[in-house]
């Protein structure tokens, strides 16, 4: 059985920017917002809200900013997934 490649060396998927994604202005900038249906959630993660997990078959969201930070050559590279409550409550 031939090992995955690190997630780091694959090409970064492309990030939506269709009618999913909307756009949320929050105080440290614009943020485009797609909701992860519950059966679309494959994997978990860390909320960066709240640092619990958004446990594998939870419904919530992903973020990133709709301009890439200096130093980041792609706002893909800041994508995170969120409790849709945890983004909520984001000032």
């Amino acid at each position: 059985m031939a090992k995955r490649p690190s997630k780091h060396l694959r090409v970064s998927r492309p990030l939506s920017t269709g009618a999913f994604a909307r756009l949320d202005a929050k105080a440290d900038g614009d943020w485009m917002v797609q909701t992860m249906p519950a059966d679309a959630s494959t994997k978990s993660y860390t909320c960066p809200g709240c640092s619990q997990a958004v446990a594998v078959g939870s419904a919530h969201v992903v973020t990133w900013p709709r301009e890439a930070s200096i130093g980041s050559t792609s706002a893909v590279e800041e994508r995170r997934h969120w409790h849709t409550s945890c983004w909520q409550r984001r000032r």
